[in-house]
């Protein structure tokens, strides 16, 4: 980069920049759109301007006379020079008075005698946008009842927004010197769109202009993926936003009932765009057809959890950011896993490598104990109806039979881990995250899934994974993580595709570090009590 010095003009500051610009793989459009500002005429023209006035400033000369004007009848007297001359001159020296008088207000004419007092004029606005290939950032629609072409919505960080001239109500009247006002909604968004470069509007300003948009601070995480070009309801495909589940949404208005703003967290764009509110939602979304059953671990009957069965359909879910403070008990750690996960080794080697960091919560069975086991260690080993009691008093969390045994995790055995100061580590059935998120638990919420390539589809064999495997089996894997992802996969908070042990392992141990020691998005209502 040249060094600038302090002479240098804004004029030749410029040039040097416009200089400098190099390629960027990542940035092309915004390279063309400073390449497109930098090198535009009108720009170089009020920066040779600046320093003009600047070096102006530092002289701070004085005007001989106040009134040059009459100089020009004096001069021709002495030189030949025709009537165009002679204008032109004269226009010189009347600027030269007005800047030496410092009479810069504009002469307006006198009002007509005849005019009506009363009559109440319409006030025009006419408003000049520089915009590139972005969008303009304001939806329009016609008026039932004027007709007129009206601003409906101005979009958060867009063109429109940022210059401050245009307004929800205004009445759009030209745009480049053409009559809109014949034209349908459609068509005029179409020639806002293709327009590139300076925008001039004609508008006849709102009533009201000062109702401006506050910065929200409601943040949603999406249960459902939207795809705007999809959406024939929308008012405008191209100020949609297109978003997937799990994304983070920063709802900017709410102020239409339909059509919400909002920017999704993370994306470098400063605009809002279009997504449907949940009332809308509700109402265009298919809400009766059943979803598909969840996997289940091979040899063991499902298990059963409180509220099980009921549907739980959702658009979006309020969130906010959440960090344990000190003293604060730590998080629940809960593991779903696919068929071909095996998440309970990945468990065990974690408690292995960390045994007074994280702790498993002993579960019940009305089992027999074998020789080498012990009691609150492997298992609780309690009877059958003392289990049937608890299962009654809702002790349990997820309880299931296994060769006439019932196995279950209670809630006790959970806080227990909790109350030591020891991260709890949980494998369970994804039927049980109902009940398992809440304020008191705030899990965080892995899905672990085996990696699946075409590689090892054709060769049938999964030497990463650690054990043999069929076509077969590889298909299985494939199909049980995208239906446990579908049923489930808007709970999880993250999602570990497991390569290998070695590697499955480290990165689990990276991602529970994040959650103790940077802020975690969690619903916002656990918050809130």
């Amino acid at each position: 980069m040249p060094i600038v010095s302090a002479s240098t003009g804004l004029h030749e500051t410029l040039a040097l920049l416009t200089s400098q610009l190099h390629p960027d793989t990542n940035h092309k459009e915004d390279l063309v759109f400073l390449k497109d500002v930098f090198s535009e005429k009108s720009l170089s023209y009020i920066m040779k301007i600046h320093d003009k006035l600047k070096e102006f400033e530092k002289h701070s000369p004085t005007p001989v006379l106040h009134s040059a004007s009459c100089l020009a009848e004096d001069f021709l007297l002495y030189c030949c020079y025709n009537d165009t001359y002679l204008c032109s001159l004269k226009a010189v020296l009347s600027a030269h008075d007005t800047v030496a008088q410092k009479n810069f207000d504009p002469v307006l004419p006198p009002l007509p005698e005849d005019v009506d007092n009363d009559l109440k004029e319409e006030s025009v606005k006419i408003v000049r946008l520089v915009k590139n290939k972005e969008p303009l950032g304001a939806t329009i629609r016609r008026d039932e009842a004027t007709g007129a072409v009206i601003v409906a919505r101005i979009m958060r960080g867009g063109a429109a927004d940022r210059s401050g001239l245009v307004h929800v109500g205004d009445e759009l009247r030209e745009v480049n010197g053409n009559l809109v006002t014949h034209k349908r909604p459609d068509e005029i968004s179409q020639i806002l769109s293709q327009s590139q470069g300076s925008i001039t509007l004609k508008i006849i300003p709102a009533v009201a202009e000062d109702d401006r948009m506050k910065e929200s601070r409601v943040y949603l995480r999406a249960l459902f993926d939207y795809t705007p070009y999809e959406d024939k309801a929308t008012p405008c495909q191209e100020a949609g936003l297109p978003f997937k589940r799990r994304d983070i949404l920063q709802v900017v208005s709410q102020d239409d009932a339909t059509w919400w703003q909002a920017k999704r967290v993370g994306d470098c764009s400063l605009r809002a765009a279009l997504i449907p509110s949940t009332q809308f939602q509700e109402r265009s979304a298919d809400t009766g057809e059943e979803a598909p059953s969840p996997t289940t671990r091979k040899d063991r009957q499902e298990p059963k959890t409180p509220d099980a069965n009921q549907a739980d359909f959702r658009i979006y879910e309020e969130v906010t950011q959440y960090l344990p403070r000190p003293g604060d008990r730590p998080r629940l750690i809960v593991l779903i896993g696919s068929v071909g996960a095996r998440i309970s080794e990945l468990k065990q080697q974690l408690i292995a490598e960390n045994p007074r960091r994280y702790g498993l919560a002993v579960p019940h069975t009305t089992r027999a104990r074998k020789c080498h086991e012990r009691e609150g260690i492997e298992y609780h080993f309690i009877t059958r109806a003392a289990f049937e009691s608890d299962i009654h008093n809702g002790k349990f969390i997820e309880y299931g039979e296994y060769k006439d045994n019932l196995y279950g995790t209670s809630l006790e055995s959970i806080h227990k881990v909790l109350s030591q100061n020891k991260v709890c580590l949980m494998d369970v059935q994804p039927e049980v995250l109902k009940t398992l998120r809440t304020a008191e638990f705030k899990p965080f919420i892995i899905f672990v899934k085996p990696h699946v390539t075409e590689s090892q589809k054709k060769h049938g064999s999964s030497s990463s994974l650690g054990f043999m495997i069929t076509e077969e089996d590889l298909q299985e894997m494939k199909s049980s993580a995208e239906r446990m992802d579908e049923c489930y996969g808007h709970w999880v908070d993250y999602i570990l595709v497991k390569e290998d042990p070695a590697s499955a392992l480290a990165e689990l141990q990276l991602v529970l570090d994040r959650v103790q020691l940077e802020p975690q998005w969690v619903p916002a209502s656990w918050l809130r009590l």
